[in-house]
């Protein structure tokens, strides 16, 4: 999944930019508002956050410019200012969550992942596909009840594919889902990744769900109900 971080605060954006890092995000961050807006019209994120007070143009700009295009990507607005008319202002304006500073880490992740639930119209953290469990909120993949050993990357490439469970997800679409804007990557890299994640849910009993649709990309689900 794809996070845009918007903050001006340096030791807070570098601090919650390696949180979520850890937490098996793709993380492009800025301190500057018009950088910021740069990153929202020309990137693909599952969820932008944003924090209000900024150099260039202020949060409030940015959530306004970006509704103005018809930009759909959910933002969670996350800043010192607690007022009920400033929240009232970023929620009129098109936010989709509110996160008060200063906040729980735990807290802003349990936001940004029921975000990406809303994205793709799931409520529940839980996906079943077969006899694979993939809970969301844990950031785990069960198989008859035992937990995978996915790296965050493993599991960030499954958590994309469940949830669009079976539709054809291509290469590049996953490339921009766990990866950096300005990272530099082999052209095999993600073949690679899929090559462990098969091998470790087949192993675990995974009935060989995730397959290769050659020329498109790669699906998750029980074959009869792939879409081409």
């Amino acid at each position: 999944m794809k996070i845009l971080l918007i903050e001006d605060y340096k030791p807070l954006r570098e601090s919650l930019q390696q949180g979520l890092r850890e937490n098996g995000y793709a993380v492009d961050a800025t301190g500057d508002g018009e950088e910021g807006l740069w990153y929202a019209t020309t990137g693909a994120y599952d969820v932008v956050i944003l924090d209000l007070r900024l150099p260039g143009l202020d949060g409030l700009q940015i959530l306004k410019t970006l509704r103005a295009q018809k930009n759909r990507v959910h933002v969670l607005i996350v800043t010192a200012r607690d007022s009920v008319s400033d929240r009232v202002a970023g929620l009129d304006l098109g936010a989709d969550d509110y996160l008060v500073k200063p906040f729980e880490f735990s807290e802003l992740l349990a936001r940004v992942r029921a975000l990406v639930r809303r994205k793709y119209d799931r409520k529940e953290p839980l996906i079943r596909v077969g006899d694979v469990e993939i809970d969301t909120s844990a950031r785990t993949v069960r198989i008859s009840g035992k937990t995978l050993d996915l790296t965050s990357r493993e599991y960030a490439i499954m958590e994309i594919l469940a949830l669009k469970t079976g539709s054809v997800v291509s290469r590049e679409t996953i490339q921009e889902g766990i990866y950096d804007f300005a990272a530099e990557l082999s052209s095999n890299v993600i073949d690679v990744y899929i090559g462990r994640l098969r091998k470790k849910l087949e192993t675990g009993g995974g009935n060989k769900i995730l397959r290769t649709k050659r020329g498109f990309g790669y699906v998750l689900g029980e074959e009869d109900r792939c879409d081409p």
